[in-house]
């Protein structure tokens, strides 16, 4: 087996792992989490901001949603995938702070790897992301607004890197 096969095995586990993970909460309160479905949403797509990258997100449960995140560059594709759980603030229904994790998968040209002076000479990045971030649905719109800090760290390549940003979504119910 070659190493980008080990690679993209693992890879897959992580996503499958990270889909049909077991249910659990941060809070445990269900009434909090019911906003979602009176002036909230169940789906979105739309751009995420710093690197630029085009964002979908659905919920999976009231409080619990998947995110997938990618983009595409002349010299490769970044694609990353988080698990988020939403926790309403109280003062404000349409306004809720998450957290996540997740993992990410990129390959790159031979330019970019010339260009990028990394540990590892491969063309592939693989490894995990945290999330937190806030979320915010404008009342009476298909707008969802998010911003977030979304820390990487690559197993292969032996970086990190410092990612997240603004996310501006048209919702879809």
């Amino acid at each position: 087996m070659t190493k980008k096969h080990f690679v993209f095995t693992l890879f897959s586990l992580f996503v499958f792992q990270l889909i049909f993970a077991q249910d659990f909460t941060i809070d445990t309160t269900v009434n909090r989490s019911i906003h979602l479905y009176e002036e909230g949403y169940k789906k979105a797509i739309g751009v995420k901001m710093y690197p630029g990258a085009l964002s979908y997100k659905t919920f999976y449960t009231l409080n619990k949603a998947i995110e997938a995140s990618g983009y595409l560059t002349l010299d490769g594709f970044w694609l990353s995938i988080l698990n988020e759980i939403h926790t309403p603030i109280k003062e404000d229904k349409q306004l809720s702070w998450y957290i996540g994790y997740g993992g990410h998968l990129g390959i790159w040209s031979d330019e970019w790897r010339k260009k990028n002076n990394t540990l590892d000479k491969s063309n592939i990045s693989v490894g995990f992301d945290g999330l937190i971030g806030l979320d915010y649905k404008v009342k009476h719109s298909p707008l969802n607004l998010s911003i977030d800090w979304q820390p990487s760290f690559s197993i292969i390549q032996g970086y990190f890197r410092n990612q997240g940003g603004i996310g501006i979504r048209y919702t879809l119910k």
